[in-house]
């Protein structure tokens, strides 16, 4: 497979930094100080980062854009070194996604799926977004675990949920109402430009996952030629933004729930959920309305009809997930049964497979775009979809608390420009369906498109996965040779759990 992806590659090589300007030259107007400042470089005192021999700087930037004279906050960034100083070639920026996923640590837990050749190049730097993390990290003083819930059955519980999301909104907003208005892509955007300049480089090398494509396909909007080797995996419509991202949600993961059927009808032996793919389903089904009739809550985390398709969301997006799901509704059902649970361990499943902070993707989601007012208007969406998207249905299509959001100071970004990016796109995605990575593909049309194929996951280079799409991915890193068409790979059958 190695050397049909080198064959592949090497027609198309793009020669992006001779045509790139001085970094100096490049400083938008009263912008110096931020761009020239000098990064106090320390320890993270963090475990990841600190084994991975990171160091980590505070990077000032306007709070407001349109306001240099006002207030700054400080993002947060971590470098690890290229290997080779002889060889480097620039600084790797990285998004894990979300919006609201911390970045400080991304490229330290990507770093072993890049070859050395690709590491001997470049720093490698992680960013907490702006609102994120260690990033003047927005606190909403309501602390709910998450901003997304499904609508529940009727009207009283889709009432409950627009009470939530207006409470979510305004505790948002209370404690810091300008910094909650500055909080959006395009800023962060704005961000990653400063940190370009602080580092002297005359073009960002970008690697970003799920939002993190949104966001690189931005940076490429706003920040034209300042971009060099882009891969942006699993890719977002950037036609969308803000509470549009999940609408697309509903049916792929519905896909998904009866692809994960099928893996769960093979171990009915020690789950009990049902011995074909329909069974499974109905059994999913009938739990989520019995846990309607039966809420639990316990250790700041509820189980009822609103949380339990959040549960199937967040463990849907990889195959190797299967049994956490599994163990996850048996837990569920051991509940409704009258048994004890270990909610702290079901809370740990849940949690470690979407590591996003509520606060800061509240944030940049409702800064992106404005959202409708009336509750009326989700109802009716819900009720559209409710026949064919029944489990999932009701949450890409809910209200969240963009609906009592401030309206953005800013129009969403257009995304329509000739740079060059490598997209990855797996078919059966349950986070960003297939048919948005051809929208960015559309939309970037100087890009490359590589398919995983007849593969459930979000995130396609990582280990074990697709040689394939890693050996595509650091070709192009350590080279700058694009595919000269667009290409499909396939999963390595190992990957997947039996």
């Amino acid at each position: 497979m190695r050397s049909l992806v080198l064959v592949i590659v090497a027609a198309v090589t793009v020669p992006m930094q001779a045509a790139l300007a001085d970094p100096g030259d490049d400083v938008p107007p009263g912008l110096d100080r931020f761009y020239h400042q000098q990064p106090v470089w320390q320890p993270c005192d963090d475990p990841v980062l600190d084994q991975a021999g990171a160091q980590c700087a505070g990077i000032a930037v306007p709070l407001d854009y349109d306001h240099l004279d006002g207030r700054t906050l400080t993002v947060g960034i971590s470098r690890i070194a290229a290997t080779d100083p002889a060889r480097r070639r620039g600084i790797m920026l990285s998004n894990p996604g979300g919006p609201g996923g911390p970045g400080l640590r991304m490229l330290a837990n990507f770093a072993p799926v890049f070859t050395p050749e690709v590491r001997a190049e470049y720093d490698l730097i992680g960013m907490d977004p702006r609102g994120i993390g260690r990033s003047a990290r927005v606190d909403c003083v309501l602390p709910l675990p998450t901003m997304l819930f499904a609508a529940g059955f009727d009207i009283f519980g889709y009432a409950r949920d627009t009470t939530v999301a207006a409470a979510l909104a305004a505790s948002c907003q209370a404690p810091d109402p300008e910094k909650a208005r500055n909080i959006s892509t395009r800023n962060t955007a704005r961000d990653m430009d400063v940190v370009r300049g602080v580092f002297g480089e005359r073009a960002l090398n970008y690697f970003g996952v799920s939002y993190g494509t949104y966001l690189g396909s931005v940076y490429t909007q706003l920040f034209p030629g300042r971009t060099d080797r882009v891969v942006l995996d699993s890719a977002v419509d950037p036609d969308l933004g803000g509470f549009e991202l999940f609408h697309a949600m509903g049916p792929v993961n519905e896909a998904g729930l009866d692809d994960w059927a099928i893996w769960a009808a093979r171990h009915d032996a020690d789950y009990h959920f049902g011995n074909t793919g329909p069974q499974v389903r109905a059994t999913v089904e009938d739990l989520i309305h019995r846990a309607a009739g039966h809420p639990y809550y316990a250790d700041g985390y509820l189980i009822d009809e609103h949380t339990v398709p959040m549960m199937l969301l967040a463990l849907l997006s990889n195959p190797k997930l299967n049994a956490d799901l599994a163990d996850a509704l048996r837990m569920v059902t051991d509940e409704l049964a009258g048994l004890p649970i270990d909610m702290a361990l079901l809370k740990a499943k849940i949690n470690g497979a979407v590591p996003l902070e509520t606060s800061g993707m509240a944030a940049v989601l409702c800064g992106d775009r404005a959202a409708p007012h009336d509750p009326a208007w989700y109802l009716r969406n819900i009720d559209s979809v409710r026949a064919t998207q029944p489990v999932f249905g009701p949450f890409a299509q809910n209200i969240t608390a963009c609906a009592y959001w401030p309206d953005p100071p800013e129009p969403p970004t257009v995304v329509r420009n000739p740079a060059t990016a490598l997209i990855l796109q797996a078919t059966g995605d349950t986070r960003t369906a297939y048919p948005e990575g051809l929208a960015m593909h559309r939309d970037l049309p100087n890009s490359r498109l590589i398919t995983l194929a007849d593969t459930r996951i979000h995130g396609t280079f990582r280990n074990g996965l697709s040689p394939c799409v890693n050996d595509i991915v650091n070709t192009y890193f350590a080279s700058g040779a694009l595919p000269a068409a667009d290409h499909t790979c396939r999963p390595d059958p190992n990957y997947f759990p039996q």
